[in-house]
């Protein structure tokens, strides 16, 4: 068999059936001869040349899911002309208002069928984004005086759990009335810690996600 000359092409290739599948199917109802049977003729040998296992592909999926985020994150954390709490809110802005979320919502399906896809992203989210860009940003903030806490680690990893995984309708399945609810709890429990960082534009943006969420499911 000739070599494979475009290995990335290769990978994303997998990628991106593993992700559909996954999405349709859920994790644990998807094989590995599922991925196989949807890549266009190449062999189980080309899926075990990148990947060692199904949980493999999981974590790459979930890596790839984040990267755009991450970077997001990392951008917002080192500029220079915000303080800590400005941050936070340019953060929270950003991250539900950019047009790819519109394309998030309207392909992904109730993600409570996939959680095994859901404690990877948990565990990404506790153990990469907490750590490594809302706690420098928490960290700044207490520095600069924008931000009041004792604990600061702790407060990043409820701040970010909250945003990511307690007020995400594809987890939970929230209609825009559950999605408000939440979001209002959110801002109250914020501006508890003197964080008003949320506003109503994007709380109308959070119930037009999941709308657009209900509607395609």
């Amino acid at each position: 068999m000739a070599r494979n000359k475009h290995p990335e092409e290769t990978v994303n290739l997998i990628l991106d059936v593993a992700f559909r599948l996954f999405m349709e199917k859920g994790y644990e109802r998807t094989s590995i001869q599922d991925i196989i049977n949807n890549l266009g003729g190449l062999s189980k040998g080309a899926i075990y040349h990148h990947f060692k296992s199904k949980e493999d592909i999981l974590v790459a999926v979930t890596d790839r899911m984040t990267a755009e985020s991450n970077q997001m994150l990392a951008t917002i954390r080192d500029r220079t002309d915000l303080t800590g709490k400005e941050k936070l809110k340019t953060i929270f802005k950003e991250s539900i208002c950019r047009p790819v979320q519109d394309e998030i919502f309207t392909v992904a399906p109730d993600l409570s069928n996939n959680p095994r896809l859901i404690f990877s992203i948990f565990r990404e989210t506790v153990d990469e984004a907490a750590p490594n860009y809302i706690l420098p940003i928490i960290e700044q903030g207490i520095a600069d005086g924008s931000i009041q806490t004792d604990y600061p680690a702790e407060l990043a990893e409820l701040i970010i759990l909250a945003a990511n995984i307690w007020m995400n309708p594809m987890i939970f399945d929230s209609s825009e009335e559950e999605a408000y609810r939440k979001f209002m709890v959110f801002r109250q429990m914020m501006k508890g810690f003197g964080l008003d960082i949320v506003d109503d534009e994007m709380l109308d943006r959070l119930q037009e996600l999941a709308n657009i969420y209900q509607k395609n499911k």
